[in-house]
């Protein structure tokens, strides 16, 4: 379903497979990827969503009302480069959790190139430096 990645310039990664997501493995991997982003001071996070299919509506409600509260909270989650779905309904139902989540202190930006992705973060971690 995914792979969390200690990246070696800096950041988490987290990159979404394709298929359906059981309840309790997404909340293992989010948990995994939150105590990741404790190993860094700067709260950077790559997601790769190029392969993944839509979040469903549950999914939704846990990624918004549970673990993007918690991963700020316990993991300083702050900046999430996000390599866009070429599912375009993947694409909308990531971007209704990210509209929806507006009130918590994370900054998205999105991509289609992983390289632009990844200079990105590297710029918001110098800013925090």
């Amino acid at each position: 379903m995914g792979r969390i990645l200690d990246d070696p310039m800096g950041f988490a990664r987290l990159t979404y497979q394709p298929g359906l997501r059981q309840k309790e493995a997404l909340q293992t991997l989010l948990g995994h990827v939150t105590r990741l982003l404790t190993q860094y001071s700067d709260g950077c996070l790559l997601v790769d969503q190029r392969l993944m299919d839509p979040f469903t509506p549950e999914e939704q409600v846990y990624v918004l009302e549970q673990w993007l509260p918690q991963a700020a909270q316990d993991g300083g989650y702050r900046y999430g480069a996000v390599i866009v779905a070429h599912n375009v309904f993947a694409r909308l139902a990531t971007a209704m959790v990210v509209t929806a989540a507006r009130d918590l202190p994370m900054t998205y930006c999105y991509f289609d190139d992983e390289a632009e992705a990844v200079k990105w973060l590297l710029q918001q971690q110098r800013m925090l430096q």
